[in-house]
């Protein structure tokens, strides 16, 4: 699948097909709509030490950071937990497949539920308001209403996972609920504050990236008008359905670019984003209502495509008769998308 991978010499983002094979991952660059037969690199597995989540770049939160045994850093991005965490969990496989007793181990690490003893919860939220090292806030929207100094339940399970006070995101999960339940943090917004309403202990904290947490002592929820937002708010405040890596073809020039998208219901819009740029805006998207979505045939090229394309494609039409031409990676995926796409429409 589609991954940005950070550049050795440049230090810069550029998105990569990656393969995970039993003892390497290899990456291709995609040109002109299609990837291209010779891989641009590899990363051997063997010795490599793998660290997930990774926090060191606090504009990418989903990280994965690969080491190899010649000290080689990798990081590689991914666009949501769920994908981070799958990647992770098959390249962990890859790396100890030769070592079965390190694979079991590991299985019984990830199962175990035990947290630190003598855990102090003052000291882990001392460490969160670490003005270097501490959880970042941010500004977040939830239901038209722009919350300050928040922070997401995933990134919180993902720092405390990073700083060492869980091993797994159920222990991570336990402990939030247990910095809730002593009044360190308070949930704002409708997902996080419903889950509390949960019977389960280990539900009233939700590892999610649309439940908003904040400390207790911070101020209350922040309401701003449209005009102090770049974007606007009913957009990019609905639910997001799905999320991916996606080819795109470009308006102007033709061209064939890799975009994150990001699909959210009610409001019905589509946005998408370039992964190779630090913020986190989108560079385009649209209303969904009156859309039609369809999938194109792989032989030969349609009317509109330019390129010799890789195959998967299927077309957006809005309202305003715009053509939006995309290439998911396989038929699946493509089946998928149009599938959430259409009910929006």
């Amino acid at each position: 699948g589609f991954l940005p991978l950070q550049g050795h010499v440049v230090r810069n983002w550029k998105v990569r097909w990656f393969v995970l094979l039993q003892d390497k991952l290899l990456y291709y660059k995609i040109e002109g709509g299609k990837k291209e037969p010779t891989p641009k690199g590899r990363i051997l597995l063997d010795g490599c030490t793998i660290t997930c989540p990774c926090l060191e770049y606090e504009n990418r939160p989903l990280l994965i950071k690969l080491k190899t045994k010649t000290n080689t850093d990798y990081f590689l991005e991914c666009c949501s937990r769920e994908e981070r965490d799958s990647w992770a969990l098959d390249i962990t496989g890859a790396i100890h497949a030769g070592h079965p007793v390190q694979v079991q181990e590991l299985h019984r690490m990830k199962n175990s539920f035990k947290l630190l003893e003598n855990i102090s919860l003052h000291n882990i939220v001392e460490r969160m308001y670490d003005s270097s090292t501490g959880i970042k806030l941010t500004r977040n929207l939830d239901q038209g209403n722009r919350y300050k100094e928040t922070f997401t339940g995933s990134a919180l399970v993902d720092w405390l996972i990073s700083n060492g006070f869980a091993v797994s995101r159920f222990e991570a999960v336990t402990l939030a609920s247990m910095l809730m339940d002593e009044n360190f943090l308070r949930p704002v917004g409708v997902r996080s504050t419903e889950a509390t309403r949960s019977s389960d202990p280990s539900e009233k904290f939700l590892d999610d990236s649309t439940a908003l947490y904040m400390f207790a002592e911070s101020s209350k929820k922040n309401t701003s008008s449209k005009e102090e937002v770049h974007f606007n708010i009913s957009e990019l405040s609905g639910t997001i359905v799905k999320q991916g890596f996606l080819v795109k073809q470009g308006h102007k020039r033709k061209n064939w670019k890799v975009r994150k998208f990001v699909l959210r219901a009610d409001p019905a819009f589509l946005h998408y984003y370039d992964p190779t740029k630090e913020d986190n805006k989108p560079v385009g998207g649209f209303s969904l209502r009156g859309c039609l979505v369809s999938a194109l045939e792989d032989n030969g090229v349609p009317a509109g495509v330019k390129g010799n394309v890789q195959g998967n494609l299927f077309k957006i039409i809005t309202k305003n008769d715009i053509h939006y031409y995309i290439q998911a990676s396989s038929k699946a995926e493509r089946v998928q998308w149009i599938e959430a796409i259409k009910p929006l429409t």
